[in-house]
């Protein structure tokens, strides 16, 4: 039987092990235990480790191999998704509402009977986003929210953490949203984590764990730069985002 190593709650925010001794089944499990801590939390993203467990599982700790990123740059807009932002008559927002964003996130999908977004999680990433790590993009319609994204950004990488839509296509539309306006800033990737099929059709692409960590090197220039975000004002209506892809 296969064991993993346990991490104590009050050991150091760098205790775990290296990333290349995560398991190939399940893919990506590297370690257990520790806690949900700002400094845990920023330490592991910069290593390539997020946290992914079920309700009543210890906490549990992930790098898969293959890793799932979309370039902003690359973003697949289909003809119909760009009708939909000419005639949706959707707003965009980044951070107006981000525990509403989570909380919607967290709620149970299809076919699903749970989730992994669970409160201690959600507490979790609302203390990054209060320091200013973590972010949202929302799509609003008539003062409703109807669909969004959130994460966590460090030095110029935006580590998605999930979608949520209300509406067909409003996750969609935060993700362009968040892909035109990360271009602007400079991000090189979003690390999307593991790949889907709706991720893969809007343009992720699976690499190397080994190739992941050295683009997220390349991408660490030593400064966080914690703040919050606000969308560009010409990226805050949907119609304007179908013209920003045309281009």
């Amino acid at each position: 039987m296969t064991t993993i190593p346990w991490i104590p709650p009050s050991a150091p925010p760098s205790d775990f092990p290296p990333v290349e001794a995560a398991l190939q089944s399940p893919n990506g499990l590297l370690a257990a235990g520790g806690d949900l801590s700002v400094g845990r939390l920023l330490y592991a993203y910069q290593k390539g480790i997020f946290p992914w467990y079920n309700p009543g599982e210890p906490i549990l700790w992930w790098s898969p191999d293959p890793r799932a990123i979309l370039y902003p740059h690359a973003i697949h807009v289909s003809r119909s998704l760009r009708r939909e932002l000419k005639r949706s008559g959707a707003t965009l927002r980044a951070d107006s509402a981000f525990e509403h964003t989570v909380h919607a996130c967290a709620a149970p999908r299809e076919a699903q009977s749970g989730t992994w977004i669970t409160e201690e999680m959600q507490a979790a990433y609302g203390r990054l986003h209060r320091r200013g790590f973590a972010h949202s993009v929302e799509v609003w319609l008539d003062q409703e929210l109807i669909g969004g994204i959130y994460g966590v950004a460090l030095n110029k990488i935006f580590f998605g953490e999930s979608m949520f839509s209300r509406r067909p296509n409003a996750s969609k539309i935060a993700l362009v949203a968040l892909c035109a306006q990360l271009m602007r800033w400079g991000y090189h990737f979003i690390d999307a984590q593991v790949s889907s099929p709706h991720l893969l059709r809007m343009g992720a692409v699976e690499i190397p764990r080994w190739r992941f960590l050295q683009q997220l090197e390349q991408a660490n220039d030593g400064r966080p730069n914690p703040t919050r975000w606000q969308l560009d004002d010409d990226l805050g209506e949907a119609t304007n985002l179908a013209q920003w892809k045309a281009n």
